[in-house]
């Protein structure tokens, strides 16, 4: 986790609004390498070698030997167990912006499913997101594309930022997950490899059982070595490439609803991919709210799960945008 520390910081303020330093409209806007990349320049060696790694593993759908149409339904499924629910509902929409309440032990179900797609500790992510919306597009940001849209969609995760080695951060931005010992633990350690190192021997061994059941020993490695690389790498990087396209391709291209400081941008195929985290310019607009898709036609399967929770009595307190105070024209679900 974090390695130095500095001066006691005050804690991350969850309604506190964006202020913006550059003037610059941020269409117009171009910044250099950040500031808070260190100098000289430090790889981050899990990531720099881990992300090829991963990508190269999902390769191996291309061979017949990996290939198997249930371990396909398991790679789209998941990208809604593992990437909707884990990524888009929890790690951002509960943890980062507090739009709802569910009970504790599902949030924390829920946080495993977001260990399990491999985009770092809950604490880190949260942490993270919320310095992006504090300096959106500007040269704190961790992620902007306005730096290069390869850095923004992922460039950034392979350089040491100076923030994610100092205490002070983690302190300022997520001391109220940190004060669940759910969370502080999982911080210790390689933890949150282990939690996905498991996952893949659930997917190889329930595969391994119903085909060595159905075909033999050499039929049960197959079909299990199958649902691994379907179900766990190619999951990983289409959930990947989802989170980090929200980050670079909805601040570069689509169509704005509302005036934000930053380039935020509603993008009609990142929404509709992402299930709903693509209505990106909606979100900065109003950080806080649980629906992302602020017209009746901007779909958001997240969403639309949340309300679905709230019908089942496991969520509450959810905030709705403020747009739909003055509007006839709420989205239903």
């Amino acid at each position: 986790m974090a390695t130095t520390t500095t001066e006691p910081s005050a804690e991350y303020d969850i309604d506190e609004q964006p202020q913006p330093h550059d003037e610059t409209p941020a269409a117009e806007r171009t910044l250099p390498w950040p500031a808070t990349a260190t100098n000289p320049v430090r790889v981050r060696w899990r990531y720099a070698i881990g992300i090829p790694l991963v990508h190269v593993l999902a390769c191996l759908a291309f061979f017949p030997y990996f290939f198997s149409w249930t371990g396909v339904v398991l790679a789209v499924l998941g990208l809604y167990v593992f990437g909707t629910l884990g990524i888009n509902l929890c790690y951002h929409r509960l943890l980062t912006h507090q739009g709802f309440v569910v009970p504790k032990k599902l949030e924390h179900a829920l946080a495993v499913l977001g260990v399990c797609t491999l985009q770092d500790t809950p604490a880190c992510w949260v942490a993270m997101h919320r310095i992006h919306h504090r300096h959106s597009d500007e040269q704190p940001d961790p992620h902007s594309p306005l730096v290069a849209f390869l850095w923004g969609h992922c460039g950034w995760l392979m350089f040491v930022n100076r923030d994610f080695v100092n205490i002070n951060y983690y302190q300022k931005y997520t001391r109220d997950l940190l004060r669940d010992p759910f969370y502080l633990n999982l911080e210790r350690g390689w933890k949150w490899l282990f939690i996905y190192l498991a996952s893949m021997a659930v997917f190889f061994l329930a595969g391994f059982g119903i085909g060595a059941a159905s075909g033999g020993l050499a039929a049960g490695v197959q079909f299990g070595a199958s649902l691994v690389v379907w179900g766990v790498f190619v999951r990983t990087i289409a959930t990947w490439h989802i989170t980090w396209s929200v980050n670079s391709v909805t601040h570069v291209w689509g169509y704005r609803n509302y005036e934000t400081s930053d380039n935020s941008r509603n993008n009609i195929l990142v929404g509709l991919w992402s299930n709903g985290e693509g209505w990106h310019n909606n979100h900065h607009a109003d950080q806080r709210a649980a629906a992302h898709g602020h017209k009746w036609w901007e779909f958001d399967v997240t969403w639309i799960t949340i309300r679905v929770l709230e019908k089942l009595g496991l969520a509450r307190d959810i905030v709705r945008p403020k747009s739909w105070k003055d509007s006839a024209a709420t989205p239903s679900a």
